[in-house]
């Protein structure tokens, strides 16, 4: 889907990202994980089109050029309007694509029912809990029907028990649907869980040290394989080497 080659990031004196080359095959699920400030967001930030490289390239395959939509976003925070129901913030990316309500509220629907909102359409974001606010941002990135989903820590400031069930659901719905994931995180635990592909960042200015293949069976059960312990702990080891290098 995608080749990264060489890319780089300055932010003024700030070198944020340094030769960064990594390939994106369709279908994949890759974890973007190392220590805060590695450059991470600003990695993800690039794929998306919101930050321009300093150097390097960015080749999506033959040359597509993603549209408008094919590439959902999920930011750390849900960013939901506060004043708008739940059906109406998954509703905001068709109506900026000029979709007329009456036509995209099937989608919407379809959407809040994949994220497990069903009945949920006309509640306010104050009446929701984290993890559901959370769920409606993810409802809003796939309303589009993207190709490419990236996510940016999104389950960084939820409680262990809803982060482990948004996990679950996530890899379902990866799995449903068939799409790209591209999912930021600085949990090894988290990353050794959902990814297929677990790329390693050094420190600033990050580079990618090296990444590892997931042996695991994608499903609730994988935190109880004995193979998921190696993993983390195989993780652990890589990401330490690579702190220190």
């Amino acid at each position: 889907m995608l080749h990264i080659s060489q890319l780089g990031r300055r932010f003024g004196a700030v070198e944020a990202l340094r030769d960064v080359s990594l390939t994106i095959n369709a279908g994949d699920f890759v974890a973007l994980l190392g220590p805060s400030g590695c450059g991470k967001s600003t990695l993800l930030r690039l794929i998306a089109g919101l930050e321009h490289a300093d150097a390097g390239d960015l080749t999506w395959d033959a040359g597509h050029q993603p549209k408008s939509g094919e590439i959902g976003f999920v930011f750390q925070d849900a960013t939901l309007l506060p004043w708008a129901s739940a059906a109406d913030n998954v509703y905001l990316p068709l109506r900026l694509a000029g979709a007329a309500r009456t036509e995209a509220m099937p989608r919407v629907w379809e959407a809040l029912h994949r994220v497990g909102l069903a009945g949920f359409e006309a509640a306010s974001p104050r009446q929701l809990s984290g993890g559901m606010r959370m769920r409606v941002s993810i409802a809003r990135a796939l309303v589009t029907r993207p190709r490419l989903l990236l996510m940016d820590e999104p389950f960084a400031a939820l409680d262990e028990f809803t982060r482990n069930k948004l996990q679950e659901d996530l890899l379902a719905l990866w799995q449903e649907l068939g799409c790209t994931v591209v999912f930021v995180t600085h949990s090894i635990y988290e990353a050794a869980f959902l990814a297929r592909r677990i790329v390693l960042m050094t420190p600033r200015p990050g580079r990618i040290d090296h990444e590892l293949a997931s042996p695991l069976h994608p499903g609730a059960e994988a935190r109880l394989d004995p193979a998921y312990a190696a993993l983390v702990a195989q993780i652990m080891r890589d990401l330490q080497q690579a702190l220190t290098a």
